[in-house]
């Protein structure tokens, strides 16, 4: 699968915005805040607040624990082990989608293992998915290129990186690029 600039024909399209959130101590420019709210869902719920659609929060079987060394060191166990954490509330299909906008945040260069459970079980033949990521350093991470992987069938379009510590204040950003993927 190749990524694909070009907007997708979404006028009518249904669309599902699927996320991972994190709140607790997160990283903040240096430092460590502490987030009632992650940054995804900030995002995630940007995007509700623009577009029609269907919001899906993916939560681990298993919850990450809101301190920040902690969760670090899990996902890198997961990373390194290529582990997939159970999803506590597993979406069964999503056949009645034409879109699929996966939000996640970006740790250690990717998405948290989460995601990989979350599109490795579903069909995303004939979707277009794009994916959106919050993060303090990497953007996009190797998003494109594992949804390539493990979105089989679908399309991929273009991504929105947000650095965490905007993400409050990235309406126009998320705007912009809704517009720019057809989704306005």
């Amino acid at each position: 699968m190749q990524p694909s600039t070009a907007p997708a024909k979404t006028s009518e399209a249904k669309v599902l915005v699927a996320y991972f959130s994190w709140p607790g101590e997160n990283y903040d420019n240096g430092g460590r805040t502490w987030l009632k709210v992650g940054n995804t869902e900030v995002v995630a719920n940007l995007i509700a607040d623009v577009v029609a659609c269907d919001v899906y929060r993916i939560e681990a079987a298993d919850p990450y624990s809101d301190r920040y060394d902690e969760t670090v060191a899990r996902n890198v166990r997961e990373q390194e082990t290529d582990v997939r954490p159970a999803i506590a509330k597993p979406l069964p299909r999503i056949d009645q989608y034409d879109v699929v906008l996966l939000g996640s945040p970006i740790w250690n260069v990717r998405a948290p293992m989460i995601m990989s459970t979350f599109t490795e079980k579903l069909d995303f033949t004939g979707k277009t998915v794009h994916p959106f990521t919050t993060y303090a350093m990497s953007g996009l991470g190797t998003t494109e290129r594992d949804y390539a992987r493990t979105c089989a069938g679908a399309t991929l379009g273009e991504g929105l990186a947000v650095r965490g510590e905007q993400a409050q204040q990235a309406r126009a950003q998320v705007t912009d690029w809704l517009q720019r993927i057809g989704l306005p």
